[in-house]
């Protein structure tokens, strides 16, 4: 069976807070390295009320505790919300915590609106014209293998396995470039995804840590007893996203049966597009899409993200797929 990873973005639902979110976020991890995930990842994100994954590292730490053998780390670290020395030096401890099982995800998206370069006090969108300059400083604040006048400590010499993640071809030629495993986040930017692995593979350069190009996507997954059931439950997360990108983010809200049919043709739409990297339904309905998502890709492992109203239901979703694709 192809590998299985978690992204988590640590929901926050209605009628709860930060601190329910982190403790079932550790949860969460825990059930799925008993269920045999490979990898769970955190995302960073700013200024949304409906997530709390926003202090990335503090929560890798968090969940590192909550768990003992799943590899943990960012999907992604916005690299142009930072500088890359406080990175190594947060990840390096990361590392030095949980050896072995760490990995850096590395994004060049602010991941909030444009208020928070202000907040943050720098011009993003210039830092993000030094994002490749950065992924390769920060390398080498890892490794060792550019002389820097500077060492990140703990850091230097650690153990993090850096990804580089994208939703356009930029990421993925930067990847190939550096030789680093890729991950696409086609679960909410699915149009680029064959452009962007056909690239990275086709321009893919050795490395020191890969031989060969190692591609991942990531997919929505919500799997429940019955198609019908698992619907409704991705209604939350349906609803969030149409709030998203209407302007108007908010917390996790409860199911709402029928609200795809309820929606305006474009917003209808724009759910609709996204379902190419989405499998949702009863074990043998995700099983298949799943199958035939990795025939399509050839993705050499798979994310997957899908927020529950309820926490139980998601831990019950990411058991019920892993056993239907054993």
């Amino acid at each position: 069976m192809i590998p299985l990873s978690v992204l988590d973005l640590v929901p926050v639902r209605e009628g709860s807070d930060a601190a329910t979110a982190l403790r079932e976020a550790g949860e969460l991890a825990n059930v799925a390295e008993e269920a045999g995930y490979k990898r769970f990842w955190v995302a960073e994100h700013h200024a949304t009320p409906g997530i709390a994954g926003g202090a990335t590292a503090v929560v890798l730490a968090h969940i590192g505790h909550a768990t003992s053998t799943i590899r943990v780390g960012s999907g992604g670290i916005m690299l142009p919300n930072h500088n890359p020395f406080v990175i190594a030096e947060q990840f390096g401890t990361l590392d030095a915590l949980f050896p072995g099982r760490i990995d850096l995800g590395l994004g060049r998206a602010p991941g909030a609106a444009p208020i928070l370069g202000q907040a943050l006090r720098k011009d993003l969108r210039s830092a993000a014209d030094y994002f490749p300059q950065d992924v390769v400083e920060l390398r080498a604040l890892l490794t060792g293998d550019i002389d820097l006048p500077i060492a990140a400590t703990p850091g230097l010499g650690s153990n993090v396995q850096m990804w580089m993640l994208g939703s356009s071809l930029f990421g993925a030629q930067l990847a190939a470039r550096l030789g680093l495993p890729y991950a696409f986040a086609s679960h909410f930017a699915p149009d680029h995804l064959d452009a962007a692995l056909e690239t990275y593979r086709s321009q893919f350069q050795p490395s020191t840590v890969l031989d060969k190009p190692h591609a991942m996507a990531a997919m929505t997954m919500i799997c429940a007893d019955s198609d019908e059931e698992a619907a409704l439950l991705a209604s939350s997360q349906d609803q969030s996203f149409v709030r998203l990108r209407s302007g108007d983010p908010g917390k996790l809200p409860p199911p709402k049966p029928g609200y795809r049919e309820s929606l305006d043709l474009s917003s209808r739409a724009m759910l609709e597009r996204m379902d190419v990297a989405r499998a949702v339904g009863s074990p043998a309905t995700v099983a298949a899409k799943i199958d035939r998502f990795v025939a399509r890709t050839q993705a050499d492992e798979i994310i997957v993200s899908g927020a529950t109203f309820d926490p139980k239901a998601r831990q019950r979703s990411l058991r019920l797929a892993i056993d239907a694709l054993n």
